[in-house]
């Protein structure tokens, strides 16, 4: 089993910034990729970034590119979400998602809002 926990979120204004990270406990060398998704109220969750755990290789949905970056710190089980020039459409709950082979385990969620 792993455990996520999220922290991070928040309210910004438009144009701001936020981190988010993401600690993972447990059967941790198990994992193969780390990431985040978002879901705004009505739509579909949706990729946000994610980051092997090997390679290291990111992956970024189109909406976030070149204004989001996601890392990851081996020695804390961590990983992060840098996110700058935010707009009100990213406003949305931030899942923190990591992957094995043959399954996944999803955090709690935290709360991203963008509004003046």
């Amino acid at each position: 089993q792993v455990q996520l926990v999220e922290s991070g979120g928040g309210l910004v204004q438009p144009g701001g910034s936020l981190r988010l990270s993401c600690a993972a406990s447990g059967v941790i060398f198990t994992l193969t990729a780390m990431g985040w998704y978002r879901q705004a109220p009505g739509k579909e969750r949706e990729l946000v970034a994610s980051i092997s755990t090997s390679s290291g290789t990111t992956t970024y949905g189109d909406s976030v590119k070149g204004r989001f970056t996601i890392s990851r710190d081996a020695a804390k089980n961590t990983v992060y979400l840098q996110m700058n020039s935010l707009k009100p459409e990213d406003t949305a709950v931030y899942y923190c998602r990591a992957i094995r082979l043959g399954g996944d385990y999803w955090g709690q969620g935290t709360q991203v809002t963008v509004s003046s």
